[in-house]
């Protein structure tokens, strides 16, 4: 009698057998991760984000976050005339709302809840930003980011104002900030398609840098002169500096500046944070 041909295994299974050696350590898990990628038991993509999930364990909010100086924000006094053109223009959802200072955040704005007031002319006479406030989540700059996505996820929240240690405002941390250091860059079609899309700045020192960045104008941004006889792109001249294809977390030192690889694959680097080292 004939038996029934045996059903492929699933990546899943094929991994849980892989894992059969028991990793006593986090850097043991991820080369068991690997070598089964290299062993075609999952693929690149799945490698990345297991990678990018377990890094969110050893980064922090102040590592993400888009700081103070960067958030566009509204004040709790704003009349519908002065909201509406700055949502549009932004095309944001969500904005964190001013009180009497810059330091204190009375609540979130969801862009969403201007319509009624701005289709209909007699809602627009009774219009009081206070009215529509949604509660304002406080975050502190070293709350991890994986204890962050559980909240965000638990609570429904897609935006947080992170604090200092002193309760002051450092900026806000949004879910796909978060998510985006999982699964990589997350483009909407509201995103800039020009040069500034390449670099994301954060303070004066930090900032994001995509791989792809072509070295012109990455001298141009940063008023540098590199060359870019052997390399076209920033991604290209960080690998030769590491000298092999880093994996992410991997940092290396180029002329004052630091740059750690936020998301790679087994055949290029896709994300930088880049750092503005002291001078001596």
């Amino acid at each position: 009698m004939s038996s029934e041909p045996e059903a492929p295994r699933s990546w899943l299974e094929r991994l849980s057998q892989a894992l059969l050696g028991e990793p006593k350590t986090r850097d043991e898990l991820l080369e068991v991760l690997r070598e089964a990628e290299q062993r075609h038991l999952l693929n690149a993509e799945a490698l990345s984000i297991m990678e990018g999930a377990m890094m969110m364990s050893e980064m922090r909010v102040a590592d993400v976050m888009i700081p103070k100086t960067q958030m566009i924000a509204v004040n709790r006094d704003d009349d519908l005339q002065t909201l509406l053109p700055l949502v549009v223009e932004s095309q944001h959802s969500r904005f964190p709302v001013l009180g009497e200072d810059k330091d204190s955040v009375d609540g979130i704005l969801l862009a969403k809840d201007l319509l009624a007031f701005a289709l209909k002319q007699e809602e627009q006479t009774r219009f009081n930003l206070r009215d529509i406030l949604r509660p304002a989540v406080f975050v502190p700059e070293s709350k991890r980011l994986d204890a962050l996505l559980k909240d965000f996820k638990s609570k429904h929240n897609h935006m947080a104002i992170v604090v200092d240690e002193y309760g002051g405002i450092s900026g806000l941390v949004t879910i796909e900030d978060v998510i985006e250091q999982i699964v990589g860059d997350i483009e909407d079609e509201s995103d800039q398609a020009d040069d500034e899309a390449f670099i994301k700045k954060f303070d004066e020192t930090q900032f994001h840098i995509k791989a792809i960045t072509p070295i012109d104008i990455f001298n141009e941004y940063f008023d540098l002169e590199w060359s870019d006889q052997d390399f076209d792109t920033v991604g290209g001249l960080v690998l030769r500096a590491f000298g092999h294809l880093p994996k992410r977390g991997e940092a290396v030192t180029i002329d004052g500046f630091r740059f750690k690889v936020l998301h790679a694959d087994k055949r290029r680097i896709h994300l930088l944070q880049m750092k503005k080292l002291p001078t001596e």
